[in-house]
């Protein structure tokens, strides 16, 4: 199931698939370019800062996020003294080539202040802003059916699941489900034991990642967006004593 991982509109840095020539870049008149770190989890924007030809180069090989510290005139790890690294996930060059973003999994908060990001308002006293959960990530997931759906490659085997009509998706999301309930009942039953669970859970989301794909395989073949299911919970969520 490889085909389903990864997805148009990024250069995936994970992937070792990083490539971004420096001439692709319009520097400004000191060699610098602005770079918007966004948390690749959730998409939201934690901090920018500049970056010149050193700083991309050692950004792209190292995989940790480096810029060109203005103030000190030299070459900056984001993180290097705090240890709060931002490990690079993705990379994209803006319409003009001005700008860059750096789509990130941050390690520890990305502002000095302590807070997961420096657009964050002083929050002096409040609790620290739960991280996302990921849910951005499936916009690639999707846009990757998507593209299955439409030019139907040889070989793959989200096209397989479409060509075979609702059956064979319905089927698989059927037999997901199960598989999901069993690896809950198997992680129920370790953490009764007071047992390592390691194991129980990962087979859990396993089974669970293996569901929400074959699901989302069953709407493309169906032709329905995910917009339309999100729109569903948004206005349940929305009635009083929803969700």
């Amino acid at each position: 199931m490889n085909d389903w991982r990864g997805a148009p509109g990024f250069v995936d840095v994970a992937s070792g698939a990083a490539a971004l020539p420096a001439d692709c870049v319009n520097w400004d008149a000191a060699g610098l370019v602005p770079g918007i770190v966004q948390d690749e989890a959730d998409g939201r924007v934690l901090m920018l800062a500049w970056l010149d030809v050193e700083a991309l180069a050692a950004t792209l090989t190292s995989g940790d996020v480096h810029f060109h510290s203005r103030s000190r005139g030299r070459l900056w790890r984001k993180g290097e003294e705090s240890g709060h690294v931002l490990r690079l996930r993705s990379l994209a060059v803006d319409c003009d080539g001005d700008a860059l973003l750096l789509g990130v999994e941050p390690v520890g908060p990305t502002c000095h202040r302590g807070e997961r990001s420096c657009f964050d308002p002083d929050r002096a006293g409040a609790s620290p802003e739960p991280a996302g959960q990921g849910f951005a990530w499936l916009e690639r997931l999707w846009a990757t059916i998507a593209d299955r759906a439409a030019t139907r490659p040889v070989g793959s085997y989200t096209t397989s699941l479409l060509d075979g009509g609702v059956d064979v998706a319905g089927r698989k999301v059927t037999e997901e489900a199960t598989e999901v309930l069993l690896a809950a009942k198997n992680d129920e039953t370790a953490q009764a034991a007071a047992v390592d669970r390691t194991e129980t859970q990962a087979l859990l989301a396993g089974e669970a990642a293996d569901l929400l794909y074959h699901a989302l395989v069953l709407l493309a073949e169906r032709g329905l967006q995910p917009s339309g299911v999100i729109g569903v919970l948004r206005e349940r969520h929305g009635r009083p004593g929803g969700r």
